[in-house]
């Protein structure tokens, strides 16, 4: 079962409907996640995001499991008595028991300390979650390349690349926290901050992602003009865009990146409403913006970046080639002379020019720091 579960993972390709692979991989999905949930409600200081145990509804996240184990269940009885998709529906029943033994959506949570070292898995439970259900539904109604399947050539590695960035919330929060607090504390005005605060909801949300974008702009430049290329070479190695694409990213860059936006929006001072807004906007558009989907939003692509604008950035066209450095509005790359000029609305191929970066999570680690180019 193991080894029929292994060639299922590393492989990639459609999933053919009458075989119980659709609903086999929806039934493990869910009891791999319910799973993971059971140990987050079990060990909550260790394993969950403080940021967001202040907003959790406990008993809707029960009654969300106990739904996901029912479905899980169920989808994987009805695939064990029919004879389809055998080997996964039982893996996810055993994950399934495993999880209602270990006391499933009733497991009490008691009181715990807030300043425990943690990982965050309820972020990524929620995020992949929620990021599957709601692009895998934009992409396919709305699909660029239709022949293109949700389990794409290298997905493994996207998705090695999300799990990781997600579990490792806590350092980078914690990391870039201090760097920028403890490092520019003396560049802070509170007259300024004052005046930022006493805006209009709307343009204080405006002028957050005006700042944030301008920072990310002339580091994202940075990363593809100088020797920071390298770095930058792994996110870009994707030949496939998807919802799964952005997570190809080196955790160095993701910590670079996040320190040098966070920094502006620290001396600023920005109100908490706002930030949190700011980190839906850009939660949002970090993963629309990579999604196979034929969205262009008319004269709006000259001002917002959509993710036809964001596709000639990642390809292997000549005219596209370090160009639409912007992630949030596009008119900064119309403004600064950098915005791609071609007469095709799509480009053809995505990827690193030369294909010189290797594929695996692991691989492209350490490419930045072996690569020879």
């Amino acid at each position: 079962m193991l080894d029929k579960l292994n060639r299922l993972t590393e492989g990639h390709g459609a999933l053919k409907p009458g075989h119980g692979l659709i609903t086999g991989i929806i039934a493990l999905s869910l009891a791999i996640l319910c799973f993971l949930g059971v140990l987050a409600f079990h060990f909550p200081e260790y394993l969950t995001t403080p940021q967001l145990r202040k907003s959790y509804d406990v008993e809707t996240l029960r009654k969300v499991m106990f739904g996901a184990l029912v479905v899980a269940g169920g989808l994987s009885v009805v695939n064990i008595l029919f004879g389809r998709s055998r080997y996964l529906s039982a893996f996810a029943f055993l994950l399934v028991a495993l999880t209602a033994l270990l006391g499933g959506h009733k497991v009490p949570v008691n009181d715990f300390p807030d300043n425990t070292p943690y990982i965050g898995l309820d972020w990524f439970i929620l995020d992949l979650l929620g990021s599957s259900l709601i692009f895998i539904f934009i992409e396919k109604l709305f699909a660029h390349r239709k022949d293109q399947p949700i389990f794409r050539p290298e997905w493994q590695t996207d998705f090695h690349h999300f799990i990781v960035n997600h579990m490792i919330v806590g350092f980078i929060l914690l990391a870039t926290n201090l760097m920028v607090h403890k490092g520019l504390g003396w560049a802070v005005n509170s007259q300024v901050q004052l005046w930022i605060q006493g805006l209009p909801f709307v343009l204080e949300l405006l002028l957050i992602i005006l700042v944030a974008d301008l920072v990310q702009y002339w580091t994202h430049r940075a990363y593809h003009e100088t020797w920071l290329w390298r770095l930058h070479a792994v996110h870009h190695s994707t030949k496939h865009m998807d919802w799964l694409a952005g997570s190809r990213q080196h955790v160095i860059e993701l910590l670079m990146t996040r320190t040098l936006v966070l920094a502006p929006i620290f001396i600023l001072g920005f109100s908490k409403e706002v930030i949190d807004a700011y980190i839906v906007v850009v939660g949002f558009q970090a993963v629309f913006n990579h999604c196979n989907v034929n969205v262009r939003l008319g004269p709006l692509r000259y001002i917002v970046v959509t993710p036809n604008f964001h596709h000639w950035h990642h390809s292997q066209d000549k005219e596209a080639l370090d160009t639409n450095y912007a992630a949030h509005f596009s008119f900064l790359d119309y403004l600064f002379g950098t915005a791609a000029n071609s007469k095709r609305i799509w480009p053809e191929k995505y990827g690193v020019l030369g294909d010189y970066v290797p594929n695996g999570f692991i691989k492209q680690f350490k490419f930045p720091f072996t690569w020879k180019g």
